[in-house]
């Protein structure tokens, strides 16, 4: 394991969809990720592919380009792919690791697995991520 559960908890509760889970919560999350690490150039999503997982970076930077070009770099904190934990739609970018990447991911599958045997969870989640989803709409 790269990261302790821990760290991952710290992580996840700095993404917004998590901001009103318990520590308790946060680090139940955390058990069900996976940890990764890539070299540079790896492609992780692809702009108009299904996708069914939320990474969060832990060290390196990727690139996040739309329609070829690029629209940020993101870094250590960050995070993306979050709608792909609610529903199979489509990726709305690409991202490619600008530098060799540390990150960790969960699956859609875990996440509802978890949904499932937390039900309360859910509610809290899904509050978040629709007001998530909501400001994103907005500002496109």
């Amino acid at each position: 394991m790269l990261f302790s559960h821990d760290t991952k908890a710290d992580a996840l509760a700095r993404c917004p969809f998590f901001t009103g889970l318990s520590r308790g919560e946060l680090l139940e999350l955390a058990k069900l990720t996976e940890d990764m690490e890539v070299e540079e150039g790896k492609v992780l999503t692809r702009e108009g592919q299904s996708g069914s997982e939320f990474f969060v970076i832990v060290d390196g930077e990727v690139s996040v380009t739309k329609d070829g070009r690029e629209i940020r770099t993101l870094g250590p904190g960050d995070f993306f792919g979050e709608i792909a934990l609610l529903e199979d739609t489509p990726r709305t970018a690409t991202v490619v690791a600008k530098t060799p990447l540390r990150f960790f991911v969960l699956t859609r599958q875990s996440f509802r697995s978890l949904l499932a045997h937390q039900p309360e969870l859910e509610q809290k989640v899904l509050a978040a991520l629709e007001e998530r989803v909501r400001a994103t709409s907005e500002s496109s």
